[in-house]
C-alpha cells in the first residue's frame, strides 16, 4: 500500500470514529427535521396540484356532456319545421332546400363537420361530409356507428317515449362518442317532425337527421383557447407524460374512444418551484457548517492514527491489493475458529485461483497481470462484504473467510457469483481480457477446527475444481477419493467402448441463420451411451479422453462421420470441434486433407472450432496446422469465446474466420449482469474484423430476437433444436430448412 492509500484509510477511520460518536447524531437531527419540512411542503404541493387537476379533468367532462346537448339543440333548429318535413319528403326536387338548410348551414353556423338525412327505412337520402354535398352512399362510413342510436330512436318514436322533452329540448334523439372516419367523434340522430303540428306522421315512420362533430381538429384548438388548458391534444393511447394530464372519452358503453392530454396548470409545484433554492440554499449552509466542525475537531485526532495505521496496514497486507496477507489470514483464520469452538456454529474457507493467469503474463506482460490482480482483487471485496476476510497468499492465490455460516447453500450461491463476476473482461492497458476462477471450499467443523487440516482441505477441494474443467467450485468431501477411482473406470469403459464402436456416437446440432431462421449448418457432437450408466456427458469424458491419450481416436472418429453424412445434406457448413492436443500433432492438416480427399468432401464446408489456447500455443504446432488447414479451404471458429483467458482486442492478430460466443453470457441475458454489453462489443470487433459470430446456448425466442438486433450471424440452442442423430438431420431437411422441433429428444 503506498504512502497516500495509508493516509486516506486513516483519515476514513478517524472521520468513522468521530460520526459514530458525536458527528452522526448531530447531521441525522439537521437532516431529520430537513426531511420533514421539505416533505410537508412538499406533500402539501403535490395535494394541491391534484386538486387542480382533478377540477380540470371534470371541466373537461363538463364540456364533452355540453357538446353532446349542443349539438342535438343545433339539430332542432332545422328539425323541427313543417318547411323541413316537406323538403325531405319531396326528395330531389327540394335537394337544394336541404342542402343548404339540413347540411352546408349546419356546417357553417354550427361547426358540424357532417350532416345525414335517413328515410323511413333508414336508407340515407342525403349526406354532407368535409364541408361539401357527398354521395348518399358516404353514409356508409358512419352507418356502423350510426345504427345503433338510429334503432334506439326508432323504438322511442314508436313508443312515442317522450322521456326527458321539456321546453328546451322538442323532440326525442340519441347520442354517444364513437370513432368516425378516422375520428373521434359526438355523433346525434334526430327525427325531422312538424313544429306546428299540422303534418301528420306516423310514428316510427319519421325521417331521420345524423350529425356529426369531430372531437379533434378545431373543436381541440377552441376547448384549449376556451377553458387555457395548455398543449391540448387528442390521442388515441394513454401516451401522457409524467407532466402531462388525460382524460378517458368513453361511450355509452363504456368503451374507451381515446384520451384528451393537456399540461395541467399545477399551482402547488409553480410554488414549491420558486421556494425551492432557499430551501436547497439553506440546507447546504447547515451541512456546510457541520462539515467544518467536524474537520476542525478531527484534524488533529486523524494525524495521529495515520502513522499508527501505515505501520499496522504494512506488517499485515499485501502491498498490491491492499487485502491481508497470510500472516493476517493465519491470524484471523484462528480466531474465527476459537470463536467456532465456544459458539458451536459454523465457518467456511475458500480458496481461488485464477486460471490461465500465467497466459496473461506471457502475452500481456507482468504489469498487465498485475492489474489483473488488483481489478480481481476490487471485485472480490464488493461480493464478499465487510463481515468477511478476503487475503491474497501469493501470486494469482486468493482466500475468502466466511464466518458465522448459516446455511451451506449461501457458500454455493456466493462461489457462483464469484465465478459468474469474473467472466465479465478485465480492461488491461486497452485489451480486454477474459479469464475463469477456480474454488475450493471446505467447512468447519464438518472438515476439522485447526486451521492446517482446514486449509490444506480446502487447497484438495480447489485442485478437483481445477482438475474437473475449471471456472468452477468443488466442495471437498471424503467422496473425492472415490470421485478419482470413478475418472479412472471411466476411462476403462472409453477405451471399451472405442472397440466396441457401437457406443459412441455422433449428434448434429443445427445451426440458424439468426435473420432468416433457416437452417445455414450443423455441429457434429459426440454422445456416449455407456450399457449400463446410460448417456454420459462429453464434459466428463471428454477431459478424461485428453488425459488418458484417446482424444485423437475420438476426434478421427467424430470427423470421418460428420463428413460422410454431411455429403448428402444441402448445408453450407459442418462444425466439428478439434482438441489442442490434436492440433498440437505436426500430422494433423495432412490427415484431414487425406480424409476429406477419401471422402471427396470439399473442404470449404468444413469449419474447425477450436479454443483461443490451441490457437496461441508456445510452440507454435498449432498454429503451423491452422495455416495448412486454412490453405486447404478448411474454416477456423473460436469455440466458447470469452470462458477462459480472452482478449477482444487479439481477435485481429487469430487467423480464424468465426467466433462463438459462449452459452453463458446468453443465460445471463435480462440480469443485472450486462452480458448483452459484452455480446455487443464481440458482435462489433467480429464485425470490424470481418469476423463472423454464433450464439451457443439460445434457449428462448427472446433471446434469439435480442442477439438478431444485436447483430449475431448465427444461433444455435435447445429453443432451435437440440443435437440429432443423423437420421432426425435427414428428416429435418427433407422438411425444410426453417422447421422446428420439439423439445423432448431422446438424447441429452
Amino acid at each position: 500500500m503506498t504512502e497516500t492509500q495509508m493516509q486516506r484509510l486513516s483519515n476514513e477511520s478517524g472521520h468513522r470514529h468521530f460520526f459514530l460518536k458525536t458527528g452522526l447524531p448531530i447531521i441525522l437531527a439537521a437532516v431529520a427535521v430537513a426531511i420533514a419540512f421539505c416533505t410537508l411542503i412538499i406533500w402539501s404541493s403535490h395535494e394541491t396540484d391534484q386538486v387542480a387537476i382533478e377540477r380540470q379533468e371534470r371541466l373537461v367532462a363538463l364540456v364533452v356532456s355540453q357538446l353532446r346537448a349542443s349539438l342535438a339543440h343545433d339539430q332542432e333548429s332545422v328539425t323541427v319545421w313543417d318547411d323541413a318535413v316537406k323538403a325531405v319528403k319531396s326528395g330531389t326536387a327540394d335537394q337544394e332546400w336541404i342542402d343548404t338548410n339540413l347540411g352546408t348551414w349546419m356546417h357553417t353556423y354550427f361547426g358540424h363537420d357532417g350532416a345525414y338525412i335517413l328515410d323511413p327505412f333508414d336508407r340515407p337520402v342525403y349526406a354532407f361530409l368535409g364541408g361539401e354535398v357527398a354521395k348518399p352512399s358516404a353514409y356508409d362510413k358512419i352507418a356502423s356507428s350510426a345504427e345503433p342510436l338510429v334503432k334506439a330512436l326508432r323504438a322511442k318514436l314508436r313508443a312515442s317515449d317522450t322521456t326527458g322533452i321539456n321546453d328546451k329540448i322538442l323532440t326525442p334523439g340519441e347520442s354517444d362518442l364513437s370513432v368516425i372516419a378516422g375520428h373521434p367523434a359526438v355523433i346525434s340522430v334526430k327525427p325531422i317532425v312538424s313544429d306546428t303540428g299540422k303534418i301528420r306522421q306516423t310514428p316510427g315512420s319519421e325521417y331521420l337527421h345524423v350529425a356529426v362533430r369531430f372531437l379533434d381538429g378545431s373543436f381541440t384548438q377552441e376547448l384549449q383557447k376556451d377553458y387555457l388548458f395548455k398543449g391540448l391534444r387528442f390521442s388515441w393511447h394513454n401516451d401522457n407524460s409524467s407532466d402531462e394530464a388525460s382524460y378517458a372519452l368513453k361511450s355509452v358503453s363504456g368503451k374507451t374512444i381515446g384520451y384528451f392530454i393537456w399540461e395541467p396548470y399545477r399551482p402547488g409545484s409553480s410554488v414549491l418551484d420558486s421556494i425551492m433554492p432557499t430551501l436547497i440554499a439553506l440546507l447546504a449552509a447547515i451541512l456546510t457548517t457541520i462539515a467544518a466542525l467536524v474537520a476542525i475537531l478531527h484534524k488533529r485526532s486523524i494525524k495521529l492514527q495515520m502513522s499508527e495505521a501505515r505501520l499496522h496496514h504494512l506488517a499485515l497486507h499485501d502491498p498490491l491489493t491492499g487485502l491481508p496477507n497470510r500472516t493476517l489470514f493465519n491470524a484471523r483464520l484462528d480466531q474465527a475458529l476459537e470463536r467456532l469452538k465456544r459458539s458451536k456454529g459454523k465457518l467456511a474457507i475458500l480458496y481461488l485461483d485464477l486460471d490461465r493467469f500465467k497466459q496473461v503474463n506471457d502475452t500481456l506482460g507482468h504489469p498487465a497481470g498485475d492489474e489483473l490482480i488488483r481489478e480481481f482483487a476490487e471485485r472480490l471485496k464488493k461480493l464478499a462484504g465487510d463481515t468477511n476476510t478476503i487475503s491474497r497468499i501469493g501470486g494469482d492465490e486468493f482466500t475468502i473467510i466466511v464466518p458465522d455460516l448459516k446455511r451451506v447453500k449461501d457458500i454455493h450461491h456466493f462461489c457462483q457469483r464469484i465465478i459468474d463476476t469474473v467472466r465479465h473482461p478485465f480492461d488491461l492497458y486497452g485489451s480486454q481480457v477474459f479469464v475463469g476462477v477456480s474454488i475450493g471450499v471446505a467447512f468447519a467443523p464438518a472438515d476439522g477446527l485447526e486451521r492446517t487440516e482446514l486449509t490444506r482441505k480446502a487447497d484438495v477441494a480447489l485442485y478437483h475444481a481445477k482438475s474437473t474443467g475449471r471456472s468452477r467450485y468443488a466442495v471437498f468431501g471424503k467422496d473425492m477419493d472415490t470421485l478419482l477411482q470413478a475418472r479412472r473406470n471411466i476411462e476403462q469403459d472409453l477405451r471399451a467402448a472405442l472397440q466396441a464402436g457401437d457406443q459412441i456416437q455422433v449428434y448434429y446440432q443445427p445451426i440458424y441463420s439468426a435473420t432468416s431462421r433457416k437452417i445455414t449448418g450443423v455441429e457434429a457432437l459426440l454422445r456416449w451411451q455407456h450399457p449400463t450408466k446410460g448417456w454420459i456427458s462429453p464434459d466428463v469424458f471428454i477431459s478424461i479422453a485428453e488425459e488418458a491419450g484417446l482424444i485423437e481416436t475420438l476426434g478421427e472418429k467424430v470427423l470421418r462421420e460428420a463428413c460422410a453424412a454431411a455429403k448428402a445434406w444441402p448445408l453450407g457448413t459442418i462444425a466439428v470441434n478439434v482438441s489442442a492436443i490434436e492440433l498440437r500433432n505436426p500430422s494433423y492438416a495432412k490427415r484431414v486433407a487425406k480424409l476429406l480427399s477419401s471422402l471427396g468432401m470439399d473442404p470449404h464446408r468444413l469449419e474447425l472450432e477450436m479454443t483461443e489456447s490451441a490457437l496461441t500455443d508456445s510452440l507454435g504446432q498449432c498454429e503451423e496446422n491452422v495455416k495448412a488447414l486454412r490453405e486447404l479451404g478448411v474454416r477456423i471458429a473460436l469455440d466458447d469465446f470469452g470462458t477462459g483467458f480472452s482478449s477482444l482486442s487479439r481477435l485481429q492478430r487469430l487467423d480464424v474466420d468465426r467466433i462463438k460466443i459462449d452459452r453463458s453470457f446468453i443465460k445471463g441475458f435480462g440480469s443485472t449482469n450486462g452480458d448483452e454489453a459484452i455480446v455487443q462489443a464481440i458482435v462489433e470487433l467480429a464485425r470490424a474484423t470481418a469476423l463472423k459470430t454464433t450464439a451457443e446456448g439460445v434457449e428462448t425466442d427472446e433471446q434469439g430476437k435480442c442477439l438478431e438486433q444485436i447483430g449475431c450471424d448465427n444461433l444455435q440452442g435447445f429453443f432451435l433444436s437440440r443435437p440429432l442423430p443423423a437420421g432426425e438431420i435427414d428428416a429435418l431437411l427433407g422438411a425444410g430448412p426453417s422447421s422446428r422441433l420439439a423439445e423432448d429428444a431422446t438424447a441429452p
